[in-house]
C-alpha cells in the first residue's frame, strides 16, 4: 500500500472524528486556544533554565504570576507593572493597594 492509500485510508477511518465539531457548535475546528493557553508556560519554562539562583527563580515566579494576574483581570500587564513599581516606590511596606 502507498504512503497516499497510507494516509486516505487513516483519514476515511476517522471520519466520524474529524467530522465531530460540525454536530456541536460548541466545539472547535482546531486546539489553537489550547496551545495559545500553554504557550506562556513553554516559553517560561526555556526562560527558567536561565535562573541560576532561588532568589532569582523567585523574582522571576513573582513577576510571572503578576502578569498572569494582570491579565486575567483585564489590565494591560505592561501598565500594570509600571504602576505597581510606582506605588511600591511610594509605599513600600503596602501591598494590599497594589491587587487588581
Amino acid at each position: 500500500m502507498s504512503e497516499v492509500n497510507k494516509h486516505v485510508t487513516y483519514s476515511l477511518n476517522q471520519w466520524q472524528n474529524l467530522t465531530r465539531y460540525l454536530e456541536n457548535g460548541r466545539l472547535n475546528i482546531d486546539n489553537n486556544r489550547a496551545e495559545r493557553a500553554i504557550k506562556p508556560f513553554v516559553i517560561g519554562g526555556k526562560n527558567w533554565l536561565f535562573s541560576n539562583t532561588a532568589n532569582g527563580a523567585n523574582a522571576s515566579a513573582m513577576l510571572y504570576s503578576m502578569i498572569e494576574t494582570a491579565k486575567a483581570n483585564g489590565l494591560v500587564p505592561f501598565d500594570y507593572l509600571i504602576h505597581c513599581l510606582e506605588q511600591l516606590s511610594l509605599k513600600p511596606e503596602s501591598l494590599e493597594h497594589l491587587l487588581p
